[in-house]
């Protein structure tokens, strides 16, 4: 970034008027994300100033994204070359930024076959809590030397500065995609996706909800021909299928309107746990949303169980955090890199940690 730029000086003149005050600042883009996470205290740092693609090289297959671009804008550039990003961010809102996409670390349907957020972060530009303008990474797919503090950024929900600008690896669009749909139980449709994900089949999704599994191929004309005729099941209508994916991606299919919403993180190959609520199961099994009014206690023993953890997604409940409690070597970790950055924990204050 342009250091001399009028938009990134009065963002850092404005942290090191706060750092002079030890005063907190609330991070945000187009705040569609704001549910998520604990409460924040602290005065509004607006991104979106910091808007504007500085360069986009879709034969290389990197664009470089300042961080408050509306996600929007960033994908309806990328679709003009045919190309995307492969990860599905969601859109909890019109005003999104790339800034938050990151920032959050969430992705949509397609995490399970193309990565995650971090998987596709190159590079990055940070305001620490000190005022300076860091970098890191680069702009291309080999650069993995060293620490990769770029990467490191996807999920901190703004707790180690203020991102100013990614670059980002983007893919081609899929010649050919097809969605398919299957009546079958949970454990049922659990045991075929796991199966099906250890066979050479164009596999891009997969959701199951009230006893019906949805499964999207996506990749060569050839072979998404030859995955329908093998699995068989219903095809859905193109356009069907595109409103059911979408739906999912931004929380707008009727199953969200639930609340308290949990998102559980386990093995895939989990069995059905038994939890009572409403389930909705993506990315073959190892993201399961779950509706239901039972204690933090039980639904976080029970992930934990299999190895996972809950989140509180959606929806506050009484003396619960949103975040699960890590091990404390690992809450170590997270607290020494915290503060190597933010040493007065200015950004977003207590939105990891109800403590901070």
């Amino acid at each position: 970034m342009q250091h001399d730029d009028p938009a990134l000086q009065a963002v850092v003149d404005q942290v090191r008027e706060a750092a002079s005050r030890e005063a907190p600042l609330r991070i945000a883009g187009g705040d569609s994300k704001a549910f998520y996470g604990n409460p924040v205290e602290g005065t509004l740092l607006d991104t979106r100033p910091l808007a504007g693609i500085s360069s986009y090289e879709p034969s290389e297959l990197v664009i470089t994204v300042r961080a408050g671009t509306p996600l929007a804008e960033v994908e309806a550039v990328l679709a003009e070359r045919g190309q995307c990003l492969a990860f599905e961010p969601p859109r909890f809102g019109a005003g999104g930024t790339v800034g938050g996409m990151v920032a959050a670390g969430l992705s949509g349907p397609a995490r399970a076959t193309a990565g995650g957020v971090r998987d596709h972060v190159l590079g990055a530009s940070l305001l620490n809590g000190r005022g300076e303008v860091l970098s890191f990474g680069g702009q291309v797919m080999k650069n993995v030397a060293g620490y990769d503090v770029s990467r490191l950024l996807a999920g901190s929900l703004g707790t180690l500065g203020v991102i100013l600008e990614v670059s980002l690896k983007v893919l081609p669009r899929p010649a050919a995609s097809a969605s398919l749909c299957f009546a079958m139980g949970q454990a049922d449709a659990l045991d075929c996706v796991n199966r099906w994900a250890g066979e050479p089949l164009p596999l891009s999704a997969s959701a199951w909800f009230e006893g019906r599994l949805w499964l999207r191929l996506a990749g060569a004309q050839a072979a998404v021909r030859s995955a329908i005729a093998t699995l068989g099941g219903e095809r859905l209508d193109d356009r069907e299928a595109e409103a059911f994916w979408t739906s999912l991606r931004d929380q707008q299919h009727a199953f969200f309107a639930g609340l308290p919403l949990w998102r559980l993180s386990v093995a895939a190959t989990t069995p059905p746990l038994a939890l009572p609520g409403e389930s909705l199961i993506e990315w073959g099994g190892a993201q399961r949303w779950l509706i239901s009014t039972e204690p933090a206690r039980r639904i976080r023993d029970a992930a934990r169980a299999a190895g996972g953890h809950a989140t509180l997604f959606r929806g506050s409940v009484p003396g619960v955090a949103a975040f699960d409690a890590v091990s404390p070597p690992l809450a170590r970790i997270h607290r020494q890199l915290m503060t190597s950055f933010d040493p007065q924990h200015l950004f977003n204050r207590g939105r990891l940690y109800p403590s901070d």
